[in-house]
């Protein structure tokens, strides 16, 4: 029996939709683990904690800016989150989308707190007020637990969004939200590891991201399997060129997430050829995302 989300109008998303679901989740991702590093390991790790703040704020920028300008009507981009005709506060608590576009406002705004204040704690801003909101100062740190939530919420959201859809494949798992939120955690650990790599301070968080990195690109694997065993009989839509690719993407996970960073541990991290595993997860946890959303495109 064929799924009734076979018939159904495809919304025709192309790169720029691709690309935000994959950099918002290096924003919320990168922002996350900064703080849950912040929490737990109470200031040991601060450099590589600044690093992920400092890359949180630009790449939710950005994201802002793709869908931006991926509407139809950019200009009215205000209207997602403001009524027009009373200018009220657009809140759809029933809309996923809604309840996105406020979670990403307000994620960049405490990404945005917390960028300055982190450049401020650095001597690169001068304005004494923002060292109260350092994230290692009681307001900032109850800015930076407010974004990561925020950053969890994000990082997840765009899976569940696809998954209310009616749309075949999408619509016929509920797991792409968890994909979706452990890929961002993967493929943030693997961008914050090959970005620090550079700085030997770093050594002894760099090691604890990569065992991270690995628990959570196994963890991963599992999800995706689960996620095709869960679509049942709709799962042989990706019975062609898609489903080759998304079986070569993780395998590369398991290559670049699991089985390199295990070699590299054992024989040192000497020479570029270490940073092929990190690099290797956010070219898999980007192409992911655009299986997830392309191989649906044609589908009616």
């Amino acid at each position: 029996m064929i799924s009734s989300t076979f018939f159904t109008a495809s919304p025709h998303w192309r790169w720029l939709i691709v690309g935000y679901f994959f950099l918002g989740g290096l924003a919320a991702g990168s922002y996350f683990l900064a703080t849950s590093m912040d929490l737990v390991a109470t200031g040991r790790h601060r450099r590589l904690v600044n690093l992920g703040y400092l890359i949180a704020f630009p790449l939710v920028c950005v994201c802002g800016l793709l869908l931006t300008i991926d509407l139809g009507r950019p200009e009215r981009f205000w209207h997602m989150l403001i009524q027009s005709e009373t200018f009220r506060p657009m809140i759809k608590t029933y809309s996923p989308m809604s309840l996105g576009a406020w979670a990403l406002l307000l994620f960049g705004g405490c990404a945005f707190v917390t960028f300055v204040a982190v450049l401020a704690e650095h001597g690169w801003l001068r304005w004494s007020v923002l060292r109260q909101l350092s994230p290692s100062a009681p307001l900032g740190r109850l800015v930076t637990v407010v974004g990561m939530l925020l950053g969890f919420y994000v990082a997840g959201y765009t899976g569940v969004l696809l998954a209310v859809t009616n749309r075949p494949i999408w619509a016929d798992t509920n797991l792409l939200g968890l994909a979706f939120l452990i890929s961002a955690a993967s493929t943030s650990a693997a961008l914050l590891a090959l970005i620090g790599s550079r700085d030997r301070l770093l050594d002894g968080g760099i090691d604890a991201l990569e065992r991270f990195d690995i628990v959570i690109v196994g963890l991963e694997v599992v999800v995706i399997a689960a996620l095709v065993a869960s679509l049942g009989p709709v799962a042989a839509a990706w019975l062609n060129g898609w489903g080759v690719l998304l079986a070569v993407t993780v395998l590369a996970m398991v290559l670049g997430g699991i089985a390199l960073p295990l070699y590299t541990r054992l024989a040192g991290r000497e020479g570029p050829a270490w940073a092929v595993g990190p690099a290797l997860v956010l070219l898999t946890g980007f192409i992911f995302r655009a299986v997830i959303i392309f191989s649906v495109d044609k589908l009616s």
